[in-house]
């Protein structure tokens, strides 16, 4: 059945393309005669809506028309912020004051769902469209299997929610680091040292991996493989040796890990059960000075790889995708992902999510003894090699 309100929020990191989107959402909803709930920071919105208070709505909810995003898709981030909230567990510490009244003080974590299905139904939504990566989209599942209607965006930067080629937010990641690991050049080439770029990219390398590949980088570090340290050394010191500037160059994901090390993390987990990650690129650097008595020059891109505005591929896919999920909710057609399948749009199981996970092709694309990307045979791949 046509829906007569959708909600639409976007949850997780914000990337380069999430207002395009939501333009795209509203402008088309409207056309069909729909009404569009914006909900603020993500689940969040909806975990701290209180229908007995009248004003919690304007903190955590606002009705979006044409005149309030005619202009928001010239910029990058989400117009309607974001947050890592997983209602399904939240810290009884962490939860909005009329919910925490509700449980004892012994639990330390508690499962909101319930309360966001009464939520839904008090707004009188009959769709929603989450935004998100593999995070966000699980709760989304998650009230999927509860019955209500749901149609899923997917968006990360490292573009690894499983069951499509692409994710919002992935080519100007790409774009980014690949203008910016040039920028260094000039740097580490005038200085004549060796330059270590750390990516985001916590279980993904494909973010570094395709950086890597389309700046010409000497070695690639990626989330997938273990790498040896001393090898590395010997590996980038020939690199240096046979460059006439004699300088080298290495990105390294965030979430690498040296052989017998693991992934250095700090701070709490998130709802999500992660912590932050960054500091392999710094710890790299200073191994590699000390093992080849070159001086480094270290930069974490972080989150310059999600700033700004998206580039051309990024806002086509987003409005695209926002395009098919109004379709299918006019439909009436549910628990659906929209998505690229071999440069093809479609639409998948929503449950698809679930049931793996997308990683580098380390035997297709990588090289584990020379830590490199290994791209030779293109034919018959998709655009993006995955």
């Amino acid at each position: 059945m046509k829906p007569k309100v959708i909600g639409v929020l976007t949850g997780g990191g914000d990337v380069p393309g999430l207002n395009p989107c939501i333009k795209t959402i509203v402008y088309r909803a409207i056309d069909e005669g729909l009404r569009v709930l914006g909900i603020r920071r993500g689940w969040a919105g909806l975990l701290c809506f209180n229908p007995d208070d009248p004003e919690s709505f304007q903190e955590n909810l606002l009705w979006l028309d044409k005149p309030l995003v005619r202009t928001i898709d010239r910029t990058g981030g989400t117009y309607l912020h974001t947050s890592r909230t997983n209602p399904a567990a939240v810290r009884i510490k962490e939860a909005p004051p009329f919910l925490k009244d509700r449980f004892s003080e012994g639990k330390e974590k508690v499962d909101f769902t319930e309360h966001i299905l009464k939520v839904l139904s008090h707004l009188g939504i009959d769709c929603l469209i989450p935004i998100g990566g593999d995070d966000t989209l699980s709760f989304a599942e998650r009230l999927h299997r509860e019955g209500f209607p749901v149609i899923a965006i997917p968006k990360t930067m490292d573009n690894d929610v499983f069951g499509t080629d692409y994710c919002i937010g992935f080519s100007t990641a790409v774009t980014r680091s690949v203008n910016f690991i040039h920028a260094l050049r000039t740097s580490a080439g005038s200085h004549e040292r060796i330059a270590v770029i750390e990516l985001f990219g916590r279980y993904c390398g494909e973010t570094s991996l395709i950086s890597a590949y389309l700046a010409g980088v000497d070695r690639a570090i990626i989330s997938e493989v273990p790498f040896d340290p001393e090898k590395l050394a010997r590996l980038i010191m020939e690199d240096k040796r046979n460059n006439p500037s004699n300088y080298a160059m290495l990105t390294i994901s965030e979430g690498a890990r040296m052989i017998g090390g693991t992934m250095i993390q700090r701070g709490e987990e998130d709802a999500f059960g992660h912590k932050k990650l960054g500091g392999i690129g710094l710890e790299t650097g200073e191994i590699l000075r000390k093992l080849t008595g070159e001086e480094i020059i270290f930069q974490q891109l972080s989150y310059l790889m999600r700033s700004g505005a998206p580039d051309s591929l990024d806002l086509m896919v987003a409005v695209n995708y926002a395009n098919m999920a109004v379709s299918l909710a006019i439909k009436g057609t549910y628990g659906r992902l929209v998505a690229l399948h071999q440069g093809i749009y479609t639409d998948i199981p929503l449950s698809t999510i679930t049931t793996g996970q997308k990683r580098v092709d380390v035997r297709e694309l990588y090289d584990i003894e020379e830590y490199r990307p290994k791209v030779r045979h293109v034919m018959g791949k998709p655009m993006f090699l995955y």
